[in-house]
């Protein structure tokens, strides 16, 4: 274990509240808060099972491993370590109407729809209302720690671009809806406290429609209007910015001719959005107006959030794990400003903050603040020579889980665990299927740098596909080649995100039973379509309804272009004899070797179908 860094530990008769007051207009008193927790983070975990454990022993879930028992050791004996398909029937039944109490003692108010899946469908998390102000207290620890490191926010705006998604009624009358959603629509979120450092220029009208095309319109419109007030600009996720980012590129002349006017589009039908635009727009700017236009004319747009918000200090966006495809990007249109990762969250619950704010996008690290859940972590070593290097998805298949799971304050800098939680809401030692690295300590807790999500191969957005998954949707195409009279020998993908919005690149290699057989345009857009069709929920979501990544790529390769392949990454030092195809690559050369071989590119021509997730009775 970490001996702390401070000589003031709390003895066993002065246990922390567990959810503490936390104001983050005090930036000091959130600083020893931070600090406290950190510092007794043993004593914060073993608090946190125990409350835990005290109110929920007795639910049916955990009853029927602990038998009425309680305890530290009951518990890490007796109930395993679990995946979704473990829980999923107790989540279901509080769906169709069952109470809450067989998981949990606390109301489950709402099931949180996760970006993963779970036999085509997003998994379900409970929650409760006492989780959201957990989040809350999460969100008001980052203020303290952004302020630290950059002076005057309370001088100025954020254009921070919100968006909400569908959700539904469950039979039993609770909300499923993804998490921010959630979040967004919370009086923790409405009726917030008023923060000078937190000021956005989204009214909450437009975060709150639910068109996300009109969403996107009124929030840069207004993001436009408030622009020499604007001090960070961001969204949650990287691609959502960089979506933002290429709506306005595309609509940039309209949203002048609205300043210039005074008037929002027509088209802008969502009342609330209307009556909040206008509130800020008030009367004609043209002067405004042809400030915009003169820089969104110049090419490249290079710069352009410089150029269009000149005050801004940084961009707040994820730009760990799959999102870090999009750093080039995102440092080409902010002219290079910091890019600021400020927080660690999931579905389950939210983890942790990074107190390092201004560190590169490579050096990101996350503090898990031990009073959010129960923390324990499933060692992950690499059997290629024991290297302890940064995994990539490539180097999915090559990880081996040890059994034991160590605590939080247990784990070992350099080494690479999966996340296990235990949550206030119901989940108990649930594995998150997020790859993490130690990289450090603050007092005594762990800091750790997301490495990927377990298993996931492709992702441009909140989808999630892995190896299995794309395999049976190659395996579902594979039958239409038959006119062709080929076969597919090879297969390998990557995601592409080199434009807005990114979209999935499958590498075909086709043995012909005849040399003289020509590819049909028909038949491989036949195959691109059903590819994304037999993919998951929410990559069907993102690719009819939110359009966050776009229509699926076969590239099909001429003969030996994967024994080229397979020679570079020997080259490279993979063993001639445990040589395995890759389902996805990532590195350039890869890329470029198939590249070089492409005897024809294909697209689907339609979205896949999507429709919104039902729950019912099973």
């Amino acid at each position: 274990m970490r001996s702390p860094s401070s000589p003031h530990v709390m003895s066993a008769s002065q246990p922390m509240t567990l959810l503490p007051k936390c104001d983050p207009n005090d930036d000091e008193g959130t600083m020893k808060l931070i600090e406290e927790l950190t510092t007794n983070a043993a004593q914060v975990q073993r608090q946190v099972l125990d409350e835990i454990l005290a109110r929920n022993s007795n639910t049916e879930y955990l009853h029927g491993f602990l038998d009425g028992l309680t305890g530290y050791h009951f518990f890490k004996k007796k109930v395993p370590v679990i995946e979704y398909e473990h829980v999923r029937e107790y989540i279901e039944r509080i769906a169709n109407g069952a109470p809450s109490s067989i998981i949990c003692t606390q109301p489950i108010t709402e099931l949180l729809t996760s970006s993963g899946t779970s036999g085509g469908q997003p998994k379900m998390m409970p929650s409760t209302s006492e989780e959201l102000d957990r989040k809350t207290f999460l969100y008001d620890l980052q203020v303290p720690v952004i302020n630290k490191y950059v002076d005057g926010l309370d001088k100025g705006k954020g254009m921070y671009l919100m968006f909400v998604k569908p959700e539904i009624r469950t039979p039993s009358g609770l909300s499923a809806r993804p998490v921010l959603t959630s979040y967004y629509k919370s009086a923790n979120f409405l009726n917030r406290h008023f923060n000078k450092h937190l000021i956005y220029t989204s009214p909450n009208e437009t975060i709150l429609c639910a068109d996300s095309r009109q969403s996107m319109y009124s929030q840069l419109l207004c993001g436009l209007l408030q622009c020499d007030d604007v001090l960070r600009v961001g969204a949650v996720f990287s691609s959502a910015f960089l979506r933002a980012i290429k709506f306005l590129e595309d609509h940039w002349q309209e949203l002048c001719s609205n300043i210039r006017a005074g008037e929002i589009s027509e088209w802008i039908t969502d009342s609330g959005s209307r009556r909040a635009v206008m509130r800020i727009m008030r009367e004609p700017n043209a002067k405004l107006a042809e400030r915009i236009e003169a820089e969104c004319r110049k090419e490249p747009w290079e710069g352009i959030i410089r150029r269009l918000w000149p005050r801004t200090k940084y961009v707040d966006v994820i730009v760990t794990g799959s999102m870090a495809q999009y750093i080039p990007l995102l440092d080409f249109y902010s002219g290079e400003l910091p890019l600021v990762s400020m927080m660690y969250a999931s579905s389950e619950c939210y983890f942790g903050i990074n107190l390092q704010p201004l560190s590169s996008p490579a050096e990101v690290s996350y503090t898990l603040i031990p009073n959010m859940a129960y923390f324990e972590f499933l060692p992950v070593k690499s059997d290629k020579r024991g290297e302890e290097e940064a995994l990539d998805a490539d180097k999915c298949n090559r990880m081996e889980m040890a059994a034991e799971a160590v605590d939080l304050v247990d784990v070992e800098v350099g080494k690479y665990y999966e996340l296990v939680v235990t949550t206030f809401t119901g989940l108990y030692r649930y594995r998150v299927g997020d790859i993490l690295m130690v990289t450090g300590f603050h007092n005594s807790a762990p800091n750790f740098r997301f490495v990927h999500r377990r298993n996931i191969v492709l992702s441009v957005d909140t989808d999630k596909t892995n190896e299995e998954d794309l395999l049976l949707a190659i395996t579902a195409a594979k039958p239409l080649l038959a006119p062709l009279g080929c076969l597919l020998s090879e297969y390998t993908s990557y995601a592409d995100t080199s434009s807005i919005p990114g979209h999935y690149i499958l590498f075909w290699e086709l043995k012909y039973n005849n040399a003289a057989t020509e590819l049909d345009s028909a038949v491989m857009e036949a195959c691109c379509l059903m590819v994304e069709e037999s993919l998951d929920w929410v990559y069907r979501r993102c690719r009819s309804r939110d359009r966050s990544v776009g229509a699926l790529e076969i590239r099909v390769v001429r003969a030996g272009a994967f024994d080229a392949l397979m020679d570079l990454c020997l080259t490279n030092g993979s063993s001639v004899n445990q040589y395995k195809t890759p389902r996805c690559i990532s590195s350039p050369e890869a890329i470029a070797v198939l590249d070089g071989r492409v005897v024809g590119r294909f697209f689907s021509r339609s979205a896949p179908h999507w429709e919104p997730l039902r729950v019912g009775k099973t």
